[in-house]
């Protein structure tokens, strides 16, 4: 829901954001299936925050309190759609909630790992990097942002918070791999699937 921008100061209205279903949180290994209906299958490596004590209208101050751990994850996105969306004003689901889109390595707890303020954040594929920055780059605080949220949306146990990526977003073809990782976190790495398309000429 967040972006890199640390040369900017953090503005005071609430980040974009928007929710994936539960069937877009699969175990991030193995093969991640192309999608129908894209062209453009982008990658966004994030934090993610797994909220274990649940609220609404969480005092930034408690914020941390709430979270239960971290894992690296995925945003996969349908870059296209997500264009053909912003040009015409409409929501971003369809260019961001389908299934296998939110892939997910191990959660850490915070007794484990602590709360991460800073460290690399990094994604590569075929081994070459895409991108690649410290956390102490996200706009607004972790704390921050499961307190805003929690302002519109009732937190619950379980519930997964993906922070945002930093630039180098780009689209990923069949057969690419995927590595990437959150320093002191965990790393995942998986294989893109081939386009439904391949097997409708």
């Amino acid at each position: 829901m967040d972006r890199w921008q640390p040369d900017e100061p953090a503005p005071t209205r609430m980040p974009a954001w928007f929710m994936k279903p539960a069937t877009a949180v699969v175990p991030a290994r193995g093969t991640l299936p192309y999608p129908p209906g894209t062209a453009e299958f982008c990658h966004e490596v994030e934090l993610v925050v797994a909220i274990g004590d649940g609220g609404r209208d969480i005092d930034p101050a408690l914020a941390a309190s709430h979270i239960w751990g971290y894992a690296v994850g995925l945003d996969m996105t349908r870059r296209d759609l997500q264009q053909q969306a912003k040009r015409a004003g409409d929501p971003w689901e369809p260019s961001k909630a389908f299934d296998h889109s939110a892939p997910c390595g191990p959660i850490v707890p915070v007794a484990t790992c602590g709360h991460p303020h800073a460290g690399s954040i990094r994604l590569a594929v075929n081994g070459v990097a895409r991108q690649h920055d410290d956390l102490s780059g996200l706009l607004w605080p972790v704390p921050e942002l499961v307190a805003m949220l929690s302002r519109s949306v009732t937190l619950m146990p379980g519930d997964l918070i993906f922070t945002g990526t930093p630039v180098g977003v780009a689209a990923l073809q069949p057969g690419d791999v995927i590595s990437a990782s959150v320093s002191g976190i965990g790393e995942l790495s998986m294989t893109v699937g081939p386009s439904p398309s391949a097997s409708h000429p």
